[in-house]
């Protein structure tokens, strides 16, 4: 019996919350970037910046305080539909998209609860330009899968046959 879209979805979500909490304990915690604030990896394209980010993307709507409890709450729906989605989804795309979203957002989740705060430390920066922003996998994994879904499932519920369908 082949698996259900489901059940792929939780699996990648589950891999996204794993790769993203491990980097997170390695770079925040390990390496003690919350304290060193600053790691060269390739200077200048890669370096690990610590961003405490209590709003959204980019710091947007700081929340602050209780404010966090209601990106939670935002995040826990979001999820949720996703998951009432994905059971009638077909397809790798709905798979693989809606699991990176539900993992992302299951990841930026547990640091808020656990620190208060999203943990970003990932910092890109290219062609001479100084990227002041950070970010974490789970927040790649949430636009990634926001990629995936708008550019490989169409129908509401289902990817395309044939060109298109991962």
């Amino acid at each position: 019996m082949p698996r259900s879209t489901l059940a792929r979805a939780l699996g990648i979500a589950a891999l996204i919350i794993v790769v993203d909490r491990a980097t997170k304990l390695w770079v925040v915690e390990g390496l003690d970037l919350r304290n060193r604030l600053h790691i060269a990896v390739a200077d200048p394209w890669l370096n690990f910046r610590m961003a405490w980010n209590t709003g959204i993307n980019f710091g947007l709507f700081d929340a602050g305080g209780a404010g966090r409890w209601a990106l939670i709450a935002l995040a826990l729906a979001i999820t949720a539909g996703l998951i009432f989605w994905v059971r009638r989804a077909q397809g790798w795309g709905a798979a693989i998209g809606a699991g990176a979203i539900i993992g992302g957002a299951l990841g930026n989740v547990w640091d808020r609860v656990q620190y208060g705060a999203v943990a970003d430390f990932l910092n890109v920066t290219c062609c001479g330009i100084d990227n002041p922003f950070a970010f974490n996998i789970a927040d790649a994994a949430i636009f990634g899968g926001v990629a995936v879904l708008l550019l490989f499932v169409r129908d509401g519920a289902s990817a395309p046959k044939g060109r298109g369908n991962l």
